[in-house]
């Protein structure tokens, strides 16, 4: 009798789900929701969900779709107007033009992603992803079974893949690279000339596929010029998909409306792959996106001034604190924070400070702030905090946060 037989009673988890697991980001949520839960004055700083609510006018434009009975399936990938709302975003946002067929409606961007490397991916062919990047990426590629090259970047390139890297990364087997500006974890945002040397990289392995995540478009600062790579380099067109979503700039993350914008050919195989899997994303969340995407922007700059203020608090009192640096965010609402000063210190109760899982975990049990380690987005020692919460709320988090780090010997 073969293992497998004798281990018919119990689960076998497949081979492709050896290096996937439960995200630390909900692990490190779930752990602080239970302390809050039983009565622990807590702080979660962990989730990438904007604190504001949905604006009004894509609330009614979801109920009236209701009303009319707009709660039948619709095309696949996304109804016509739904398309069409996405084609006039990148046509006013970023000056181009694409067909319907070239636009793919998902439950949310991750799934844009995950049926992108479904549809693409044959085993072993590689994917360089710049980190720390949000940890989905990786797993999405082990789920697809191609090979995830991590290439580290740190706060002295700005968190930034360079030219050189990438050139080094590149082999026979190299399929995609993967960009994510501004990103998450580190609200790093690439300009102009961080995207052309790489752009000139891509030209010369006319093999390599290029997929952004512009996720966070709408969210940057101080004028901050946000560009992605198709508007620099045309010439790449037939290879790159363009993602994003409502999720962030809008405050519509149960929403779960994604997009991407790539060839002909990958949009109708990521179709296949939808087909097997949801189906078509919710009609009432497409009605939301619709109006999302066509009516009022003013909102965006708004709530961006909104961010940056708060962006600007966290980033001043982390670098108040003696053993913490931390650059300053062109984008998103996170701060990535080097954490390397406190490393090998001791906490009051005994607790060894020795990697950044260890501090955040001493800092949520000691002084009930949930932080993000960067171990879990593949680059130590960093934290992460998430800033998409008020601004009392970030105040009295980093003060428990100063006096946890002063207690703390050599």
């Amino acid at each position: 009798m073969t293992n497998k037989a004798n281990e018919a009673a119990g689960f076998i988890p497949a081979d492709r789900m050896r290096h996937v697991g439960v995200s630390k980001i909900l692990a490190m949520g779930m752990r602080a929701a239970e302390m809050k839960k039983a009565g622990r004055q807590t702080i979660i700083l962990g989730a990438g969900e904007p604190d504001f609510d949905t604006p009004t006018h894509i609330k009614e434009a979801a109920s009236a779709a209701m009303m009319r009975g707009e709660t039948k399936y619709t095309h696949l990938d996304g109804s016509p107007k739904m398309k069409a709302a996405v084609i006039e975003k990148f046509r006013r946002d970023n000056g181009l033009e694409f067909t319907p067929d070239e636009v793919s409606v998902s439950s949310g961007a991750k799934q844009v992603i995950f049926n992108a490397f479904m549809a693409s991916l044959c085993k072993g062919d590689e994917v360089i992803i710049a980190t720390p990047c949000w940890t989905s990426y990786i797993d999405i590629v082990n789920i697809a079974e191609g090979t995830p090259v991590e290439i580290p970047c740190d706060d002295s390139t700005g968190f930034k893949l360079t030219a050189q890297a990438l050139e080094a990364a590149i082999s026979p087997n190299t399929r995609w690279v993967l960009l994510n500006s501004p990103s998450n974890p580190t609200g790093s945002a690439y300009r102009t000339e961080d995207y052309i040397p790489l752009i000139d990289v891509l030209r010369r392995h006319p093999q390599v596929w290029l997929m952004v995540d512009d996720m966070y478009e709408h969210i940057t600062y101080e004028g901050f010029d946000f560009v992605t790579p198709l508007q620099l380099a045309p010439d790449l067109r037939d290879r790159t998909l363009i993602v994003n979503g409502v999720s962030k700039a809008y405050a519509m993350t149960g929403w779960r409306i994604g997009y991407g914008a790539g060839p002909k050919a990958l949009i109708k195989s990521m179709a296949a792959v939808q087909s097997q899997s949801t189906s078509c994303p919710s009609s009432i969340s497409q009605a939301g996106a619709i109006a999302a995407l066509t009516g009022p922007q003013n909102f965006l700059k708004e709530r961006a001034r909104v961010f940056q203020s708060r962006r600007n608090l966290v980033v001043k009192h982390l670098n108040a604190i003696d053993g913490i640096t931390c650059r300053t965010p062109e984008g998103a609402f996170y701060t990535f924070a080097n954490c390397k000063g406190l490393i090998g210190k001791t906490a009051p109760d005994g607790t060894v400070i020795d990697s950044d899982t260890a501090f955040c975990n001493w800092v949520l049990d000691s002084t009930g702030v949930a932080m993000v380690p960067g171990e879990a987005f593949g680059v130590s020692p960093y934290f992460r905090i998430s800033y998409a919460t008020s601004t009392e709320e970030l105040t009295e988090a980093l003060e428990r946060l100063e006096k946890a780090c002063l207690s703390l010997t050599s």
